[in-house]
C-alpha cells in the first residue's frame, strides 16, 4: 500500500487528503490499513498539523474507517486530547461511545447552515473528527468553509460589529412536553435539574428556571476568534444558524406569530452582546459569503475528516437515501 497526499481542489485549497493507494501489507482489511496509517502518522505527525493549520480540513481515505470500532481506533491515533461530551448541544444526537456520536439528525430534506461547533460557549473544541459508515445515496455532503476567507468576503462594518459587541445565544428548552426544540433533558443529557443547574454555573451560562418546567439560557459567543497557534483571525459564530431568519419565510413567520414577536422566546435565537437586533441584510451578507466560499467534497464509505473547529465552519446539505457519519470532538 502507498500512502499519498493532495489536495482535493486547488482552487478552493481545501481540504488535503491523505490517501492508501494499492494493497495494504498482507491483508486488506480494514485493521491492516489503520495500521499502516498509524505507523505513518507516527512518521509525519508534523507535516499533518502544518497541513491541518494550512487548510484547516483533512480528509483521510481508503483506510476503511467503516465502523464504530474503526473509527474508535482512528481516534486514539490523531486526537490530542480527551474525547468531549456533548451534553449543552444544541443538535439532536445519539450518543454510541464515550465522545462519538451520530451527527447532527435532522430529517435529511434539511440543509444545516454552516458553523463552527460549540462556538457559544466561553470554550469549544479544538477539533471535529467525522467518519462515514454509510454514504448517503445521493448528496448530503458535508460542507465546509474556511472563515479566514469568510472575513475577506465581508463588509469590514460587517466584522466589526461582530468583533465588538460579540453574539448573545438565547435558548428556550420544554421539560419534554413540548413540540418545538429540544428539552433541557436531551440538551444535558439528564434528567437531574440540580446537574443542568450546575453545570450551567460551571460554563457561564445565564439560566432561568421556568414555571412549566422548561429552561431558559443566555450566553455570550465570540463573533471573530483568534487562533491560538497560527494567530489568524477567523470568522467564528452561530449567530446566522440561531436567528429566525434562518428558516424559510412560511416558518419565520409562524415563529415569530407563535411568540407575538419576542424573539427570546423562541427555541433558541441570537442578537448581539448588548441586546439589539440584528438586521435580515446583515444576516443575508454572512449567508451569502458562505454560499461562496462552500466547498462540496462527496463523502465515500471509510472516510474520516478532520477539521480545525476556529478555522473550519461545517454544515450539512439535505440527502437522499440511508446516510451514516458519526462524529467526535476533542
Amino acid at each position: 500500500m502507498t500512502i499519498t497526499t493532495r489536495v482535493f481542489n486547488e482552487q478552493t485549497g481545501s481540504p488535503f487528503i491523505i490517501e492508501a493507494e494499492g494493497p495494504s501489507g498482507d491483508c486488506p482489511s480494514g485493521d491492516c490499513r489503520l495500521s499502516e496509517l498509524s505507523a505513518w502518522k507516527q512518521e509525519h505527525s508534523d507535516f499533518i498539523q502544518q497541513k491541518l493549520l494550512e487548510h484547516g480540513a483533512i480528509l483521510v481515505r481508503n483506510f476503511g474507517i467503516d465502523s464504530l470500532a474503526h473509527f474508535n481506533d482512528f481516534l486514539g491515533d490523531f486526537r490530542h486530547a480527551t474525547l468531549l461530551d456533548y451534553a449543552g448541544g444544541n443538535s439532536p444526537r445519539t450518543k454510541l461511545l464515550k465522545g462519538i456520536y451520530t451527527s447532527t439528525e435532522y430529517p435529511q430534506e434539511h440543509f444545516i447552515s454552516l458553523h463552527n461547533e460549540f462556538s457559544y460557549n466561553d470554550q469549544w473544541p479544538e477539533h471535529l473528527f467525522f467518519c462515514c459508515v454509510t454514504p448517503p445515496v445521493k448528496d448530503g455532503n458535508t460542507l465546509i468553509a474556511d472563515g479566514r476567507k469568510v472575513l475577506a468576503l465581508l463588509d469590514p462594518e460587517v466584522i466589526e460589529m461582530f468583533e465588538q459587541r460579540k453574539v448573545t445565544y438565547i435558548r428556550n428548552m420544554h421539560d419534554g412536553s413540548g413540540f418545538f426544540g429540544p428539552s433541557w433533558q436531551e440538551t444535558f443529557e439528564t434528567e437531574d435539574k440540580d446537574k443542568v443547574s450546575e453545570f450551567c454555573k460551571k460554563s457561564n451560562i445565564d439560566f432561568e428556571w421556568k414555571k412549566d418546567g422548561g429552561l431558559k439560557t443566555t450566553q455570550l459567543g465570540l463573533g471573530v476568534a483568534t487562533h491560538p497557534i497560527t494567530k489568524e483571525k477567523a470568522w467564528f459564530n452561530q449567530a446566522d444558524q440561531f436567528h429566525v431568519s434562518n428558516h424559510p419565510r412560511d416558518y419565520y413567520d409562524a415563529m415569530v406569530d407563535m411568540c407575538d414577536g419576542k424573539l427570546d422566546e423562541l427555541p433558541q435565537h441570537a442578537c448581539f452582546g448588548d441586546g439589539t437586533e440584528m438586521t435580515n441584510e446583515v444576516l443575508d451578507s454572512i449567508r451569502n459569503a458562505f454560499k461562496q466560499l462552500t466547498i462540496y467534497f462527496p463523502w465515500q464509505k471509510g472516510d474520516a475528516l478532520i477539521l480545525d473547529n476556529v478555522l473550519m465552519a461545517h454544515g450539512r446539505a439535505p440527502f437522499s437515501g440511508a446516510r451514516k457519519i458519526l462524529v467526535a470532538m476533542s
